[in-house]
């Protein structure tokens, strides 16, 4: 009778009426072959090759727990979160073999080089769900505005010149405190204006002929 190394392979999630939130919880879907099909490809990108199935067991729980963690709310955030969990792995796998003691220097830049990109790629997943989410999107409400004397300000939704003379913040300081003529009141005397008369004015030094000029 031959002995022979019993394989490890990732135990399925059971289809029972008790835990199908929970599966959908895993997958996002109402459909349970989804989520099944989501929990198994993430398994099967976890790197398995020296664990025993006591560390096996434990990396299945961990990459549910994390599933659920993350809580996908349909079909392509359950893909995202699988390759945000797959990502991950696949780049402190790299790490690890960058750190081995006897990895070669060729051997540890390119493991660095792949878990840097890989980092990089983990980034832009998890920056594409907080999009689809609504979380990328930023608000600002102001509560309080304050008009200096001689100042004006514009309330409402101010879209960008497309004068491009002048940087933002310059722009957005003209709009904000630009003067505005002082307008009379009931009871103010509006200024009076300048009256022409007859009377004799000398010409200033700019306006007199000036003598021995070459211009005819």
């Amino acid at each position: 009778m031959s002995d022979k190394p019993k394989s490890t392979k990732p135990t399925e999630p059971s289809l029972t009426d008790e835990n199908k939130c929970t599966l959908k919880r895993i997958g996002g879907s109402m459909s349970d072959d989804w989520n099944k099909l989501i929990a198994d490809q993430v398994f099967q990108a976890l790197w398995i090759k020296n664990s025993d199935q006591k560390t096996l067991d434990g990396q299945i729980d961990a990459t549910l727990a994390v599933l659920m963690g993350i809580d996908p709310q349909d079909e392509l955030e359950s893909m995202m979160a699988a390759q945000l969990i797959s990502s991950y792995n696949a780049a402190m796998e790299c790490y690890r073999r960058a750190m081995l003691g006897d990895q070669t220097f060729e051997g540890r830049r390119e493991n660095l080089n792949q878990a840097n990109k890989l980092s990089r790629t983990w980034t832009t997943l998890v920056e594409a769900l907080n999009r689809y989410r609504g979380k990328g999107q930023q608000k600002v409400i102001v509560e309080h505005v304050h008009v200096h004397p001689g100042g004006q300000a514009m309330v409402g939704n101010i879209e960008a010149s497309r004068d491009r003379s002048l940087p933002s913040e310059e722009k957005m300081s003209a709009i904000a405190y630009a003067p505005e003529p002082t307008l009379s009141g009931p009871d103010q005397t509006p200024d009076p204006l300048p009256v022409a008369s007859n009377e004799d004015r000398s010409l200033s030094d700019a306006r007199r002929k000036v003598s021995g000029s070459t211009k005819r």
